[in-house]
């Protein structure tokens, strides 16, 4: 029987999402037939896996550390196979302004940016609003920022003390209409969800919370639409060199025709209100299936 470690917690912003999505996942490993080891990831988990000597290690980590490329070297270090996608990946990934440059390489139509410091986001507005300030290597939303149209003045807040989201952001043009996510496996785009919420924007409440926000799959969208998404989200996971799962996030403007590409997530939420699994399931693959689909996809080198 094939040992599993399933790494999750850890100690970025995102552990409480982690938290859920790695026992849900650790639970579904076992209804599949393995032999399961739950690790809640710690500074020495170098350690924690040579106690646990896993086969494989399902990646259940969010955020930095756990999905920047940080991680997976030490996977790689290690010499176990693992879930998602490798070092150089998912770092480019996480990184807003960088992944950017790769989308745009292959075409893809991406929002204009800036690269700003915390300083020069509170002095003055850097792009025209109305636009939208995030760090350039968070997930779930946090620290996002929301600049309206005739703002008196610029997102001065990240100066705060309660400010825990780094000192590089992007300041990104705000593209109205409808927000969009399609989720990749290996080679296959699976389908296109639309997420609207009653929040101001797709929040880390509006992502998790019951309730937080309604998706509709699949979405209600001209056919030609529904496949641009899906061939983008298979160019994007492609352009960064992704393995595994992936999720990415559109907005679509219909007045413009513009499908707009915003990040590709690396290790997409495995929790009870996650897009993945819930267009994995739409497809008829069950959250089990999906589990153990991303443990036989394991390996080193990705």
């Amino acid at each position: 029987m094939k040992c599993v470690a399933v790494v999750y917690g850890g100690w970025s912003s995102e552990r409480p999402v982690s938290l859920s999505s790695g026992q849900k996942m650790a639970a579904a490993a076992r209804e599949g037939g393995y032999d399961v080891v739950e690790i809640d990831a710690t500074p020495d988990l170098s350690v924690q896996l040579r106690e646990a000597a896993p086969d494989v290690i399902l990646n259940g980590l969010h955020g930095p550390w756990g999905e920047d490329g940080c991680v997976q070297g030490l996977f790689e270090i290690l010499g176990i196979p693992y879930s998602h996608s490798g070092v150089l990946a998912s770092a480019l990934a996480m990184d807003k302004i960088r992944s950017k440059t790769a989308f745009k390489a292959a075409g893809l139509d991406v929002a204009r940016d800036a690269a700003v410091t915390r300083e020069e986001v509170a002095r003055a507005h850097p792009l025209e609003p109305p636009y939208v300030v995030k760090p350039v290597n968070e997930g779930s939303s946090f620290g996002v920022l929301f600049v309206r149209a005739g703002a008196n003045g610029p997102a001065r807040q990240v100066l705060g003390a309660d400010w825990h989201y780094g000192d590089n952001l992007m300041a990104e043009e705000f593209i109205p209409g409808r927000e969009l996510t399609v989720g990749v496996l290996g080679d296959k785009a699976l389908a296109v969800t639309e997420i609207t919420t009653l929040r101001e924007f797709y929040d880390f409440d509006a992502k998790y919370a019951d309730g937080g926000s309604r998706h509709v799959i699949p979405a209600d969208l001209p056919d030609a639409v529904t496949q641009a998404a899906l061939d983008a989200a298979l160019i994007a996971h492609q352009a960064l060199g992704c393995r595994g799962a992936t999720r990415s996030d559109f907005r679509y403007d219909p007045s413009k025709e513009r499908l707009v590409i915003l990040e590709t997530n690396t290790q997409p939420g495995m929790t009870p209100t996650s897009l993945v699994p819930e267009q994995a399931e739409y497809l008829g693959m069950s959250y089990v299936d999906l589990v153990s689909w991303m443990i036989e996809d394991a390996s080193c080198q990705r």
